[in-house]
């Protein structure tokens, strides 16, 4: 099985919650899912504006 580089982050994050350290994990687990509800919330209601010329 070869390694490839965007698989090394689960490595990395397999060995933190080994070590006991997946507070670090779950802030940027939780950060990451904040910003992508606010740019998904963000482009569909972009869709709303309304151009009066």
């Amino acid at each position: 099985m070869e390694h490839t580089p965007a698989a090394a982050w689960l490595t990395e994050a397999a060995s933190a919650v080994q070590q006991g350290g997946s507070g670090n994990l779950l802030r940027v687990v939780l950060v990451v899912m904040v910003l992508g509800c606010v740019l998904t919330g963000w482009f569909l209601l972009s869709g709303y504006k309304r151009k009066d010329d």
